[in-house]
């Protein structure tokens, strides 16, 4: 194995900007409001499966409908590219359903919350450029932080603040943009080479 500090770093960084958890903290205490207790283990879990598994899983997946990494990392960088300008504009882009869910804890936290298309996308945009080990401990950092975070949801709320939350989104969304603007450069060459 082949543990790279500043893959394992930017990895994080790049999961922890499209995750957004400190910024989805209003939501999940509006949920937590609805619905009542949200078990932050068993959501912090579930999406790190979910998570891991793509990691795996994803490429082999997407050679079975006949898509390369590269491709995939392109499209990845469009949907990095989006989410930026969400966080970045605050307008929303992409509409779910708003029907109220049976548990939060998986549904609508673990996924797709935090185990989302832009996390998934990102998981397999990143395996195109660095080593499975370094992507896999970046991904166990963000689970923990994931928990932390989820534990820790209404005090965050308190010490932060509503416009703490809003700029915290704006900065992460501006390091977003220009990540997707590297990803779509590097893999766009690959493809038109």
């Amino acid at each position: 194995m082949n543990f790279i500090l500043k893959e394992i770093f930017t990895a994080f960084m790049v999961l922890f900007a499209v995750i957004d958890i400190v910024g989805n903290v209003p939501i999940i205490i509006d949920l937590r409001k609805k619905v009542g207790h949200i078990q932050s283990e068993k959501a912090s879990i579930i999406a790190g499966l979910i998570m891991i598994v793509f990691l795996f899983a994803g490429q082999r997946l997407l050679g079975f409908i006949g898509i390369d990494v590269n491709s995939f990392a392109v499209a990845g960088a469009f949907i990095l590219f989006f989410i930026a300008l969400e966080m970045i504009l605050g307008i929303t882009l992409y509409k779910e359903d708003e029907e109220e869910a049976l548990n939060a804890t998986v549904f609508p936290i673990a996924f797709p919350l935090i185990a989302g298309p832009g996390s998934l996308t990102t998981l397999l945009s990143l395996r195109a450029e660095y080593a499975w080990e370094n992507i896999l401990v970046a991904v166990l950092f963000n689970v923990l932080f994931i928990y932390i975070v989820l534990k820790t949801s209404a005090r965050i709320e308190k010490l932060i603040g509503a416009n703490g939350i809003k700029i915290i989104r704006k900065v992460f969304g501006v390091i977003l943009l220009a990540i997707s603007v590297k990803l779509f450069a590097a893999n766009i060459k690959i493809l038109l080479a």
